[in-house]
């Protein structure tokens, strides 16, 4: 109350007061903006309980600022995801699907690897995997992603998914988006074998639009707009 009490204070000491105020409000408005990108980096994706794709991004580049050319990155793509949707499990037996594939890439990844769901039947993961242990490592989950999924009443659905991993000390980069793109090229040069595989230097200069492999659905026209 005291500085409402003193309007009639000289300029100066006006001055002061007006800043003794704002100091604080100031503080608690970046407070505020910090908390609220904390919380949307923190979004979980409501289906799987995984990271939406800005929790992922923010989690993801921690990885490689921390572990830099022991981190891979890899993205995984159900293969005929459509398929099951339209199946006679319809949508529930596709949200099957999906929850299964997040929780086999969390248990894959451990703890301390991002996870995160790019959208429809989209994933992505960076994790700290040693270079010696790769190979093995993204065979591993090649042979997980593959185990059929019970839907409903014992019921299985067979699913298979195309993975395609990237690491720095291979493209000379700990960018994420060149790393995605290069796993993303990867990926497709792998797709339906059943096979995970990981990119080289080639793999990082196929054509792009708005960092996703040329040619990939929807990039085309997303890169007109853009």
């Amino acid at each position: 109350m005291a500085p409402i009490a003193r309007v009639h204070a000289p300029i100066g000491q006006r001055a002061l007061y007006i800043t003794t105020l704002a100091v604080p409000l100031t503080g608690w408005t970046v407070h505020a903006v910090s908390l609220h990108r904390k919380l949307a980096a923190a979004r979980k994706d409501p289906l799987t309980g995984l990271l939406g794709r800005d929790g992922y991004t923010a989690k993801a580049r921690q990885n490689l600022a921390r572990y830099g050319d022991s981190v891979l990155v890899v993205l995984v793509d159900l293969d005929h995801f459509k398929q099951i949707n339209d199946g006679p499990g319809g949508h529930a037996a596709g949200d099957r699907v999906l929850a299964a594939t997040a929780t086999r890439l969390t248990a894959w990844a451990g703890s301390r690897g991002a996870v995160g769901r790019l959208g429809g039947d989209e994933f992505a993961v960076a994790v700290r995997i040693r270079p010696a242990r790769r190979e093995l490592r993204l065979a591993q989950l090649a042979q997980l992603l593959a185990q059929p999924v019970e839907v409903e009443d014992g019921v299985l659905v067979d699913v298979a998914a195309s993975v395609g991993a990237a690491s720095p000390d291979v493209l000379g980069t700990t960018d994420l988006s060149v790393l995605q793109r290069a796993a993303d090229a990867a990926m497709y040069a792998g797709k339906h074998t059943g096979r995970a595989v990981l990119a080289d230097r080639s793999h990082a200069v196929v054509p792009s639009i708005n960092g996703r492999r040329a040619g990939r659905p929807g990039t085309h026209t997303l890169g007109r707009a853009a």
